[in-house]
């Protein structure tokens, strides 16, 4: 567990010295320059010495956090970019279940109905700016492709400037918001404002683990635990104000069967005795609805409650496959610890990071840290800015958490800046999945008539399958197909479109499934999909021993049998782009 370091002194009296001699022989330099050529003439003798040195740490600043946050949100932009340049073709592409360019053209219409409107407030997105209706897929990969690249960097390196954060987060809105129903959960809209905030936690150029003209600012560390006190303070108010389960602690009797997207370890933690669901549901509420409240106290109870905060979403992460949901909430926990608290993920050699921050602490104890510069008055002001506007945009956010019709997953502006949390206000109590089936008979309703099945990545299916475990990765398709299995196929008219592709062995849609049982032959000549119910098998039963994780009893159709010439005039009427066999 994290904790104040003590181990050892602050480094000689020798290199301050040096250090002050140095700085002086270069008085015509700025700030940055001047840190910088120090701390690198510091690092290249204790590569000379090989030697590691006690450091000291003080409380109360934040370089290291920064360096932290800013890696771990790397990690999970890459991902999101990452799923964006596997998917975002197949799904939103010209051929797409959901055509991008098709939803563009509905904007502009009513953009062209209403004057008062314009198309890139309603959808802001750099895709207005480029021919999207010609060239769509080329620039669905482009943002994402730079998207990896610049998150990579940041990922690896610890640092970055406002340039490349303000860059991740157009990127990505713009993708966000011509997403549709693939991106149309909480996840996105809190990415997009962590990413927000996260442009004003660098410097504007300088590329530097630690800048030492630009420290790590208040309005940003305290901006990311408002953040995580109302992700958490919501999530907990609307599972008190949803599901009775919830207050009769049995909602964890269910989830890990019947959460989107299980994995094996779900499989275990739903057969553990009904009181430790109950415990897990009291810690659970204590969580989400007593911790959050630590975050404005002082110093050891704001460590407590991150501490609190990343082992319940280890937790989450361990039981199940989330998207990178919970990778992502971790974040702004970070901002929890000061530099103290984090010095033990540092080594301790001369010129390394946690000693440079250790210098940087000794020079503002010792009242020789570098006058403020013009442009740190500028970024003072910036940031002054910066917090009349997230309280401003807080209003409606707070007024949602103190309404009994308490909305969740709610943005309040069209940029997302700050928005409002929740998840699993109410748990599913049965499971039910959609079964995708093929046959090459010409009668589908022949009792003779062989139909085989489809497999998704992750969702389902096969009995015998194990369940997957892929967080923070992400199957969009996977996660709709639970959705659906609770609704009617009318509400997701992509299901529809699916299996038109699926019968003439579409390349796009074969990719975002895990087998086709009619690859590389020919297609089949009617789809449709079964409706199933879902259950575990009990640990050690006999059907556990034959290899079966699940057990599963049909409930009716789904989709009626179709063939591609029932579905052409469906495939009409949504303007999509008739199937064809691709030779």
């Amino acid at each position: 567990m994290a904790a104040s370091t003590s181990d050892g002194t602050a480094c000689p009296d020798s290199n301050v010295y040096e250090g002050l001699r140095h700085r002086k022989t270069l008085q015509e330099t700025t700030d940055e320059t001047r840190y910088t050529e120090e701390n690198t003439k510091n690092m290249s003798e204790s590569s000379k010495t090989k030697k590691s040195t006690s450091v000291h740490l003080e409380t109360g600043t934040y370089w290291l956090t920064r360096i932290v946050f800013l890696r771990s949100l790397g990690l999970i932009y890459f991902v999101a970019f990452l799923v964006a340049l596997h998917q975002n073709k197949q799904l939103l592409g010209t051929d797409g279940l959901l055509p991008a360019n098709l939803y563009l053209q509905r904007v502009q219409h009513h953009v062209t109905a209403d004057p008062t409107q314009s198309a890139w407030s309603l959808v802001p997105s750099l895709l207005w700016w480029v021919d999207w209706e010609t060239d769509l897929d080329l620039w669905l990969d482009r943002l994402a492709y730079i998207g990896v690249a610049l998150s990579f960097i940041v990922m690896v390196t610890g640092c970055a400037n406002m340039v490349i954060m303000a860059a991740l987060w157009v990127l990505y809105h713009s993708i966000v918001n011509i997403g549709q129903r693939w991106y149309s959960f909480g996840w996105e809209s809190q990415l997009l404002e962590t990413g927000f905030l996260a442009i004003f936690f660098c410097p504007l150029l300088t590329l530097h683990p630690l800048p030492r003209s630009t420290p790590s600012p208040w309005v940003i560390i305290w901006g990311y635990r408002w953040l995580i006190f109302r992700i958490m303070l919501g999530a907990g108010l609307i599972k008190i104000r949803g599901d009775q389960c919830w207050r009769d602690l049995t909602c964890m009797n269910y989830h890990y069967q019947t959460q989107p997207v299980p994995n094996p370890i779900s499989y275990y933690l739903h057969q553990t005795p009904e009181n430790m669901h109950k415990f897990e549901t009291l810690s659970n509420h204590f969580v989400e609805l007593v911790a959050p409240w630590f975050i404005f106290l002082t110093r050891p109870f704001r460590f407590t409650c991150g501490f609190l905060q990343i082992l319940f979403q280890v937790i989450l992460i361990i039981s199940g496959n989330l998207s990178f949901l919970n990778w992502l909430t971790i974040l702004p926990s970070i901002c929890s610890f000061d530099d103290a608290h984090l010095a033990c993920l540092f080594p301790s050699w001369r010129g390394g990071t946690k000693w440079q921050v250790a210098q940087i602490q000794q020079e503002e104890r010792s009242g020789r840290a570098p006058p403020p510069s013009w442009g740190q008055l500028v970024r003072r002001v910036v940031h002054v800015s910066l917090a009349g506007l997230i309280i401003y945009l807080s209003l409606p956010v707070v007024q949602n958490l103190l309404s009994r019709r308490q909305a969740m997953n709610t943005s309040f502006d069209p940029l997302r800046l700050v928005n409002t949390y929740g998840a699993f206000g109410s748990v599913t109590k049965e499971r039910t999945e959609v079964i995708f089936q093929g046959t090459y008979a010409m009668n589908p309703t022949d009792p003779s008539a062989v139909w085989e099945e489809y497999e998704f990545k992750c969702k389902p299916g096969n009995v015998t399958r194990r369940p997957c475990l892929i967080s923070p990765y992400h199957y969009r398709l996977d996660w709709l197909m639970w959705f659906a299995a609770f609704q009617n196929y009318n509400y997701n008219n992509w299901l529809v479109h699916l299996a038109a592709k699926l019968l003439v062995n579409d390349p796009g849609a074969e990719s975002l499934i895990a087998h086709n049982p009619f690859h590389g032959k020919q297609p089949p000549s009617f789809i449709r999909a079964e409706h199933y119910k879902y259950t575990y098998t009990k640990i050690g039963s006999a059907a556990a021993k034959e290899g079966k994780w699940w057990k599963r009893r049909r409930i009716g159709e789904y989709l009626p049998a179709v063939s591609l010439g029932s579905l052409n005039q469906y495939i009409k009427q949504h303007g999509w782009n008739m199937p064809a066999i691709k030779q």
